[in-house]
């Protein structure tokens, strides 16, 4: 009997290790080479508003530019297809350490602090930066003449690093395009950026207000940036550039946005000719009104419905919560109302979007922002239903019990459509403000109104008649909310005593 249990034991141990040999060979941790080969696919990140490099091609609304080309080579070399995914350059590197894309591809500039943080790919692109002014500045001749002056720069860009350390006070905007608007305006004296986009600027602007200033004396260098433990990818992407550069493609494509070669460091761009006739104002706003009022139907309007309903849900419970009498329950709501109304809606957009990851919760974009608008809602009209129900008077309940109706009979039937009368201004408030609100989704991917604007205005300069329509569309959406608002308040009054 001994031996034939020490024998099942052997034999028990013998297919333990086995087992364990067999999962030591074969359960390699799965890298981002071996995701990107297996679904064919590479996912990439860029900005799509910043002309030349990743842009939207006026005529046909195609994502364009210089670097969406380079990566799209690089892609085809590795055997898979390039997938992009558009966001703004100051979330961009949020979203890559998130895994919502692989790489960036944004002319990136490599510098130390990027170098410690990402793994880097080799350069691509070789430029320099310069300092642009208003024309008629000329306080501002070199690097060092930046001390105290005033700069507008992408706050996680790296030109905002050097106009810093020359001592410049850096006003964050979202890109180039904004920032040389500023300096036109006289709202700052200078921006920072890449010679190459200063040129492609001047080419397409004909603009005279503003001028090349001074030189940074800093050559730089663009790479493709990846997360840090991704080391196999970006070295399947730097076999990928060697190879086409030795094919001559990279010079091909230079060629074609800059008329020289700066993939190689050795030549000096200069002002490209034009790829494309100027489109007029009106042009422009002909040609973009369509894809904005295909986003407000495709995205702003449902974002607003989904996450209203599903806040006024939210907001009744823990209105609920609020009068309970039991203490722990009505704290705990207040806890939640005082998390929402006392934190900005951005930063809880970013903190679902970007922080949860970071636990294991991954949510698409357009999911969410429905978590983050209806918890949002959720907090503020708590407090709006909460004070309604509290407007009717106390003897509606006694009254309601004395008839023999339970609590939740009660509420349904006598307090909640006496309540509505009161609610329904502050609530209309509320969802008219979400309206609005849905704009700031553009951060976490969402390709909604605004963020179709800005795509529109970045290759053309045209921001204030881009603006202007999509102003107009929000306008025109929250005159009709208003007007609904109205016809259900003269509804809910029509059996008023009075």
């Amino acid at each position: 009997m001994t031996r034939r249990v020490t024998r099942i034991l052997l034999l028990g141990l013998s297919l333990l290790l086995a087992g364990l040999f067999a999962a030591c060979s074969a359960g390699q941790p799965e890298t981002t080479l071996d995701r990107v080969k297996d679904a064919g696919v590479l996912r990439v990140g860029t900005e799509g508003t910043y002309s030349p490099f990743s842009y939207h091609d006026p005529a046909t609304n195609q994502l364009t530019g210089y670097d969406v080309e380079i990566i799209t080579a690089v892609a085809q070399k590795m055997g898979v297809q390039a997938e992009f995914v558009e966001a703004p350059f100051d979330a961009i590197f949020a979203s890559l350490l998130s895994d919502r894309f692989d790489v960036v591809a944004n002319q990136v500039t490599k510098n130390a602090e990027r170098e410690a943080r990402y793994a880097l790919s080799q350069p691509y692109t070789f430029s320099d930066g310069v300092i642009v002014t208003r024309s008629d500045d000329s306080s501002i001749t070199s690097l060092a003449d930046l001390k105290g002056k005033t700069t507008a720069q992408s706050s996680t860009s790296n030109w905002a690093k050097v106009a810093t350390d020359a001592g410049a006070k850096v006003e964050a905007v979202e890109g180039f395009t904004q920032a040389v608007t500023l300096v036109k305006q006289g709202r700052v004296d200078a921006t920072v950026n890449d010679n190459l986009a200063v040129l492609e600027y001047v080419k397409t602007t004909r603009d005279n207000d503003v001028k090349v200033a001074a030189e940074t004396g800093d050559p730089s260098e663009q790479v493709f940036a990846l997360r840090p433990d991704d080391g196999a990818l970006r070295d399947a992407i730097n076999t990928s550039l060697d190879e086409l550069r030795a094919d001559g493609t990279l010079a091909t494509i230079s060629q074609r946005y800059f008329d020289t070669d700066v993939s190689t460091g050795k030549e000096t761009a200069s002002a490209p000719e034009d790829r494309a006739a100027v489109q007029t104002t009106w042009e422009l706003v002909r040609s973009s009104i369509g894809p904005m009022l295909l986003a407000t139907i495709k995205a702003t309007i449902p974002l607003t419905a989904i996450s209203f309903v599903i806040g006024l849900a939210i907001a009744l419970v823990v209105a609920l919560m609020r009068l309970s009498t039991v203490p722990v329950v009505s704290q705990l709501a207040r806890f939640y109302i005082s998390i929402i109304r006392g934190t900005p809606l951005l930063v809880q957009l970013f903190l679902i979007f970007y922080g949860l990851p970071g636990l294991g919760l991954t949510f698409n974009s357009f999911t969410a922002a429905i978590i983050a608008f209806s918890l949002n809602v959720g907090g503020y009209a708590a407090e709006v239903i909460r004070s309604a129900i509290l407007s009717v008077p106390k003897g509606q309940w006694e009254a309601a019990l004395t008839i023999g109706m339970g609590y939740a009979t009660t509420l349904r039937r006598v307090i909640l459509p006496q309540a509505a009368r009161t609610a329904v201004p502050p609530l209309s408030n509320t969802l008219i403000s979400l309206v609005k609100d849905t704009s700031l989704a553009s951060v976490v991917l969402v390709t909604e109104l605004l963020r179709v604007a800005q795509i529109a205005a970045a290759p053309t300069f045209q921001f204030f008649a881009l603006y202007g329509v999509a102003a107009l569309i929000y306008w025109v959406i929250c005159l009709i909310l208003s007007f609904a608002q109205g016809r259900l308040e003269t509804r809910l009054e029509r059996h008023v005593a009075r």
